[in-house]
């Protein structure tokens, strides 16, 4: 059996670390973890802008484009008709492509659609042309609230089960 001061000493020695030394480790850890978060957050906010700078400037709506719009969306009411629901998300897009950051969509204001800039105004006007005469609803909400403000919006298109 080993001497109980040989033990200590064999604690003690340079090999092992102090306790001041792990609560240093400690700290680089997690300043390291601190570091990823707020390199994440800044990808996430370039990543955020390059879409909203996209999604801002309106789309040529060729027949081809049309076309392939209409055959995606038909893909996804076919999946969720089949998984028995009655709307789908069918665009999610910041709330700097409304001119009043989203304010009337969260009020349900009248007008809101002309608060609607770029792309998401496409899409709503897609929605007033084409889809609406088929009996599909339209329905913008808030679908984030990051720091407890308004963030993205999000196009709902609806119909009814019978």
């Amino acid at each position: 059996m080993a001497d109980t001061t040989e033990t200590h000493a064999a604690l003690a020695d340079e090999t092992f670390m102090s306790a001041a030394d792990l609560q240093n480790y400690m700290e680089k850890i997690a300043m390291a973890h601190a570091k990823e978060v707020v390199d994440a957050m800044g990808q996430a906010t370039l990543a955020r802008e390059q879409l909203a700078k996209t999604l801002s400037e309106p789309m040529e709506l060729t027949p081809e484009a049309l076309a392939e719009i209409s055959g995606r969306l038909q893909v996804k009411l076919r999946a969720a008709a089949e998984r028995g629901d009655t709307e789908i998300m069918v665009m999610r897009f910041p709330n700097l492509l409304c001119t009043d950051h989203g304010r009337a969509i969260n009020n349900t204001l009248e007008g809101w659609p002309d608060t609607l800039t770029g792309r998401p105004r496409q899409a709503y006007e897609l929605w007033r042309d084409r889809l609406k005469p088929a009996g599909y609803g339209l329905k913008a909400m808030i679908v984030d609230w990051p720091n407890g403000m308004p963030g993205d919006v999000g196009f709902f298109l609806t119909w009814t089960r019978k």
